[in-house]
Parts: structure tokens; sequence; C-alpha cells
């Protein structure tokens, strides 16, 4: 395969939410929407993975697949990597994505799926200023990655002295400000360079960089740039985008509810399209520092 069709973004077209890039693959699966968004079942996951199986070639640039409603769909592109080749997942993220959900995979509850692969060496998400990591949502979170040292939330703002209680310390990192945080973990990866899948969920931004449908961070562009810049040594042995605005009204009745009780409120049409405007702007500037960064497996 050609090095540009390598490089080249990939958009899973669930929800009609990213807009023009250039260069482009598009795969149209809007059908799937309803099925996928939010949550979905074990056996519609499998079923979706088969698909990709079928679509996507074996190796491809950054996918980008919409609303962070769907960020679990970063889970079956994780399987399709090789799994005889150990590396790191780096999330950014406004919320640890590790909570419990009993009834399929969840858009907040994949981490704990991922942690679980043998091919991912440690995982972190960085950018948290969720309380979902707070002491009142301990019990939400799936505490296995976090005790068996394969997860490590970087957080601001949050308290989270609770965790050193319950012997979960290692797996918090707490920070003051972004800055701190970013800066922290460039001189850990400048230490220990290692391969990455690099996953970007844009509500770790701050709402004037990138508005998205969910609670927002206070990330600036260029702290996730900085987080991208030293992940060279190591190289990316993939990457996917999440985090477009988008609305969609359900026709199932527990994903009303569900969606509902997350408080995403209505957008106006014309400020719909001036926020998918923002992102892609946004994308625009991921998309050129990922494709500098080396292909860990291609060297």
């Amino acid at each position: 395969m050609e090095a540009d069709a390598l490089r080249s973004p990939v958009v899973l077209d669930l929800d009609g939410s990213v807009l023009p890039l250039g260069g482009e693959r598009v795969v149209a699966l809007q059908d799937w929407q309803e099925e996928l968004r939010f949550a979905c079942s074990r056996a519609s996951l499998r079923r979706f993975s088969a698909l990709l199986d079928e679509r996507l070639p074996a190796r491809h640039g950054t996918v980008l697949f919409g609303s962070g409603d769907f960020h679990h769909l970063s889970y079956p592109l994780l399987r399709r990597l090789d799994a005889g080749a150990r590396y790191q997942l780096v999330v950014l993220d406004n919320h640890p994505d590790n909570m419990r959900y009993p009834f399929g995979i969840h858009c907040g509850s994949w981490i704990s799926w991922a942690a679980a692969l043998p091919q991912i060496s440690h995982v972190h998400v960085l950018g948290i200023t969720s309380h979902d990591i707070g002491s009142a949502h301990a019990w939400e979170n799936r505490w296995r990655p976090l005790l068996s040292g394969r997860l490590t939330y970087w957080s601001m703002g949050v308290p989270v002295r609770w965790a050193r209680y319950m012997g979960l310390g290692r797996g918090f990192r707490s920070f003051d400000s972004p800055s701190a945080l970013v800066e922290a973990f460039v001189a850990e990866q400048q230490r220990l360079p290692q391969p990455t899948y690099l996953s970007i969920d844009k509500d770790v931004f701050a709402e004037e960089v990138a508005r998205t449908n969910w609670d927002q961070g206070r990330f600036r562009l260029g702290h996730a740039l900085a987080v991208i810049h030293a992940l060279h040594e190591g190289g990316l042995v993939g990457s996917d985008i999440t985090g477009e605005v988008s609305q969609y009204r359900y026709r199932s009745r527990i994903k009303r509810l569900l969606s509902a009780l997350d408080g995403q409120p209505e957008i106006p049409g014309h400020t719909l399209h001036a926020w998918q405007a923002q992102q892609r702007e946004v994308n625009q500037r991921l998309l050129s520092a990922l494709a500098e960064v080396p292909g860990a497996w291609a060297r």
C-alpha cells in the first residue's frame, strides 16, 4: 500500500458530523447509528467489528468517527491491531471512560475492555476534570485495571484522596494545571518511549477550543500537540479522533433516558454548524501533527 494511503484519515461516517477534511476516505455507516450510539450489546459490537474487517485495510491513517457517543468504537480498532506487538494506549479525555456498564459496552466504559487486551502494556487517560473519578462516584469506576497497575488517571481539580485509602493510589495522578500535567507526561515519555495508540476525545478541550456534546475539560490545542510530539520517539501504531458535535433522536427509550441523564442539550441548527466548523479546524491541526509521527511498526 502506498505511504499516502497509510497516512490518509478514515471517517467512519455514523452521524454526518465530520465535515470534509481533504483527502480522507469516508465509510458510510449511518445505518448503524441507532445500534451503536452511546452503547451497544456485545453481539452488535461483534457484527460491527466484522464489518470493519471487511471495509478497512489492515493499515490506515487516523480514524474519525463523529460524536464522543461513539468513543467505545476505539475498542474494535484496537482489537484489529497486531496482538503480537505491545504498545501503550494514551487517551485524551475529560472522562475516565472506565465506568461500570452491565449491558454491553458504553462510550463511558470501554477503557476497562481495552486495558484487558494483552497487547496493551498500559492505559493513560490524560486531562480528566470530570467528577466521575471523585469519591461520590468511586463505586462506579471499574477498579480491576487500576488495582492491577494497567491504568492511570491523569486529572486536574478533582479530589481523589479516596483512591489512596482504597489501595488505588498508584493509578491516580493529580495536577493543578493542564501545563503541569502535560509536562509530567512528556517527561515520562522521554524517559521511557514506547509504541503508542493515541485516542483523542475533544471533550478534553476547553469549550473555546472545540465545543462538544459533553461537559468539557481544560486542555488547549497546544497541550494536545505537545502530547503528540512526545510520542515521536516511540512512534504510533494507530490513532483515532472523536468528540464531534451532533444530535440524534433515539428510537430506543432506554437510550433516550440514558442520554437525558447525561444532560446533552438541544443545539440550534446555526449553532451546530458553527461548532462543527470549529471542530474541522481542530481536526485538521491534530491530523497534521499526527501525520508527522513515525509509524512504530513501519521502521
